[in-house]
């Protein structure tokens, strides 16, 4: 039927699907001249042209038309429709990318599934469906490939475009009689290319319970013609004698859907989302766990509406910017900008590097720096990745090459917020970094992992690392030196030890003083971060006194 691209929307630097509608699959074939055809010349070639012609006028009219339905659903178990037209005679319909994992993966990952979690699987498919089937439209290739499960255990339902819509004046896509869909979730009268209505949906999805259930499809067999023939004559085996502990009422339900006969399965989505409902599992009291290595479809119904688990250091969703403790509101110095447009990939192959001098790496490295150069970075951390995962396996973590890559695509992590994902990347630049993990570079990079552990909120290991990276400053940096030993004082106020805070910044305060003056803009930050910390310190120690009279005091 077509083809789906991944794509970027460049205005708003978001990722995208874009789908291709292969137009010349779906039209008449063409004898006329114009393709070579046997008729080519002849009057009756010439007549089928045109009348292919006329076949494609309508077909770009009536997917235009479908386009504008599909995108007037708005329901979270759907795919955003953003953008549809035509480009140069080719059809094109522009949707979110949504990101997870296909239930097909899941299945050959992990089927057979618990029964809450295919249970729950076919629930929120019963949702998205039931505001589909309103339209009206029927779906028509419900299958595990067309569903996906997000992080977050939210399904999500694609491929709409090939849907029909029922309604008078929205006619399928396909010529007549030419069935569509996937012979083993087909049902049996779209089988046989009659009439089609929302049970064959249904239909479809007993056929993706059947599949969760016991790991295969309810029919198997060596063509697609032999599976579409079971489909129509033979019923389906019991769920129970494939797998007792599946309750009674589910498997019931799934024998119903794959009736053979439309009126035979439930009214509508509605009716089989009442049957699901016991089923489901029960809201959980306590607040819900980190995200595991795959996705768990029961966690919408056992953690409703609560919000994503703070990420660890390891976790791989992005990680909002933690905010600062209250009195630092407006206070906290900025984090110097972590620029992408440090490193520039080579646009050539590296001489005498085994591997890299391939064409097409040689160009793909050159493409991220232009990337990187235009401030694209949605495309930067996806070609980023890419590249780091091929360059690794070819040459080695400790290559200067890897390095290169791997320092743009922390450093854009860490310019997107992302700071759980870069900080294993900040870490394991600091490991091979040139002049070992004391050098200028290393101590870079190490910075750089301070700053993710304290914006993820993980004060203490912050703490520690600042005051590790303070004894190891270069001398020729006092500017690195001031700003680190702020971070400290910011962090001990933050957790909680006033007195410790008050005293480093006083002392950070009376340097800066002797550097800058009074008026500098840091000295001024640092004199209000104290008058905001006197108030809660358990001692009474008088305002900052005269940096000029005043003596170093004990480092804390």
């Amino acid at each position: 039927m077509g083809q789906v691209w991944g794509g970027y929307d460049e205005r708003l630097d978001r990722p995208v699907a874009v789908k291709l509608l292969r137009t010349d699959h779906l039209l008449p074939a063409d004898p006329s001249g114009s393709l070579g055809g046997p008729g080519g010349g002849t009057a009756a070639g010439t007549a089928a042209g045109t009348e292919r012609r006329r076949h494609g006028d309508e077909l770009r009219r009536r997917f235009l038309r479908e386009c504008r339905i599909t995108a007037a659903l708005d329901h979270p178990g759907l795919v955003t429709v953003f953008d549809a037209g035509e480009d140069d005679g080719e059809l094109y319909l522009v949707m979110q990318r949504v990101p997870g994992v296909s239930l097909a993966d899941l299945i050959a990952e992990d089927a057979p599934f618990p029964v809450e979690r295919a249970v729950a699987v076919a629930a929120q498919l019963c949702a998205a469906l039931a505001a589909v089937h309103a339209v009206p439209v029927v779906h028509r290739d419900l299958k595990p490939s067309n569903v996906m499960v997000r992080d977050d255990g939210r399904t999500v339902l694609l491929d709409l475009g090939i849907a029909t819509a029922l309604d008078t004046e929205a006619t399928r896509l396909t010529l007549t009689g030419v069935p569509i869909g996937s012979p083993s979730y087909m049902a049996p009268e779209q089988a046989l290319a009659a009439t089609i209505d929302p049970r064959s949906d249904l239909y479809a999805l007993g056929c993706l319970l059947h599949a969760m259930l016991t790991g295969e499809e309810p029919f198997r067999a060596p063509s697609a013609l032999g599976v579409l023939r079971r489909h129509v004559d033979e019923p389906p085996v019991p769920l129970r004698e494939l797998r007792p502990d599946v309750p009674a009422p589910l498997e019931r339900l799934v024998l119903d859907l794959l009736a053979k006969h439309p009126d035979d399965r439930p009214a509508d989505a509605q009716e089989v989302h009442a049957r699901l409902l016991p089923l489901l599992p029960a809201a959980a009291a306590a607040p819900q766990p980190r995200y595991g290595p795959l996705p768990d479809p029961t966690r919408p119904y056992r953690h409703p509406l609560q919000p994503q688990p703070r990420p660890t250091a390891a976790a791989a969703p992005p990680a909002p910017r933690a905010e600062p403790h209250p009195f630092l509101m407006a206070a906290v110095p900025a984090p110097a900008p972590a620029s992408v447009s440090g490193p520039r990939l080579p646009g050539a192959p590296i001489p005498g590097t085994p591997g890299v001098g391939e064409p097409e790496l040689a160009a793909a490295c050159a493409r991220l720096s232009d990337l990187v150069d235009a401030g694209r970075r949605t495309e930067v951390l996806d070609l980023a990745a890419t590249l780091l995962s091929r360059a690794r396996t070819e040459l080695g973590d400790g290559a200067p090459l890897v390095r290169t890559i791997r320092t743009i695509y922390a450093r854009t992590l860490h310019q997107e917020q992302r700071y759980a994902q870069a900080l294993p990347e900040y870490r394991r630049l600091a490991a091979t970094a040139d002049g070992g993990p004391l050098g200028p570079q290393a101590h870079e990079h190490r910075y750089r992992a301070a700053e993710c552990l304290e914006r993820l909120g993980h004060t203490e290991e912050a703490l520690a690392e600042y005051r590790a990276l303070l004894t190891t400053t270069p001398g020729a940096d006092p500017d690195r030196a001031f700003d680190l030993r702020e971070r400290i004082g910011l962090l001990l106020a933050a957790s909680g030890d006033a007195d410790t805070a008050w005293q480093w910044l006083l002392q950070l305060l009376f340097d800066r003083e002797r550097r800058d003056g009074p008026h500098h803009p840091a000295v001024r930050r640092l004199r209000q971060n104290l008058d905001t910390l006197q108030p809660q310190r358990t001692t009474n120690t008088p305002h900052p006194p005269d940096p000029r009279t005043t003596p170093w005091p004990p480092t804390p």
